[in-house]
């Protein structure tokens, strides 16, 4: 396993807004029909789309995790403000869950961009979330929307 903390050539990306990440999104998809797509870190293409696409929906159908201790809880919700100017930090895991993370199914390329793509557009529709994240907890929409490009801006630099 490559210590993702450590990988040189990820890409810094920054999107503004969800029209911002799907633009980004078809860029991939075409890299990865020419056959040009190189992945970074420990992840298939398919993996970090498909595992970005999750942790969108689970907003609306439910989080497979219970919350972490109060105190977590209590950092995480801190350190919500510093995520969404600065981003998220690469190789960081969720602790007692199995690989760090959640979501990242095995998928080809091409049905996790259109899973992923169509979690984006939901999201974009304004449609409100059923279920408060278990690390920040309650937050509204907007902030919910760019949290999740943060996320999307981590798992895609690995993808050239």
């Amino acid at each position: 396993m490559i210590d993702t903390s450590k990988v040189k050539e990820r890409r810094e990306l920054r999107f503004e807004t969800i029209d911002d990440c799907l633009a980004e999104v078809d860029r991939i998809a075409e890299a990865d029909r020419r056959g040009e797509l190189k992945t970074l870190g420990n992840w298939t293409a398919g993996q970090n789309l498909s595992h970005l696409a999750a942790w969108v929906e689970y907003g609306w159908d439910g989080y497979p995790m219970g919350k972490p201790p109060l105190p977590v809880r209590l950092v995480m919700r801190f350190m919500l403000g510093r995520i969404l100017k600065k981003g998220m930090t690469a190789g960081v895991k969720i602790p007692g869950i199995e690989g760090g993370t959640l979501g990242a199914e095995r998928m080809e390329t091409q049905v996790a961009v259109e899973r992923y793509r169509a979690a984006l557009n939901r999201l974009k529709s304004g449609e409100q979330a059923n279920y408060d994240s278990p690390a920040f907890g309650k937050m509204d929409h907007a902030t919910r929307v760019q949290l999740n490009l943060r996320h999307a801006e981590l798992h895609l630099g690995f993808l050239k």
